[in-house]
């Protein structure tokens, strides 16, 4: 067992497509595409042992501004992704802010093509 809090997440979609695109374009992510029952699903790649997740189409998963968030690794500037973000149809909700003066690295929030409200994290 690792050692991570947090072991999965799932994105909720409305066009699967379009999301991928998207991520694909913002953070370079990779899928596999799953389908199980009434759900479609694109599995971001991972390395073994990391966190990973999903995007998830079906009954119950309903794009949120107001859920839980979700911080991906925005690299070593936050302003790349956040700019690919917004080029992809995304919206910047809290431009790349330093946390304890930066002491402890730096956050933003954008909204995703499908209307999340997910962050992004970097230590510089």
């Amino acid at each position: 067992m690792n050692n991570n809090i947090a072991t999965w997440f799932e994105l909720p979609v409305t066009d699967i497509a379009r999301a991928k695109a998207f991520y694909r374009e913002v953070l370079a992510a990779e899928f596999k595409d799953e389908a199980m029952d009434h759900f479609q699903m694109a599995i971001f790649s991972a390395e073994d042992g990391a966190v990973s997740g999903m995007l998830v189409l079906g009954d119950g998963y309903q794009p949120s501004q107001t859920g839980a968030v979700v911080y991906f690794n925005g690299g070593a500037d936050l302003s790349a992704p956040l700019d690919r973000a917004v080029s992809q149809g995304g919206s910047v909700l809290v431009p790349k802010t330093p946390i304890h003066d930066g002491d402890c690295g730096y956050f933003a929030l954008f909204l995703d093509s499908e209307g999340n409200r997910v962050g992004l994290y970097s230590p510089a």
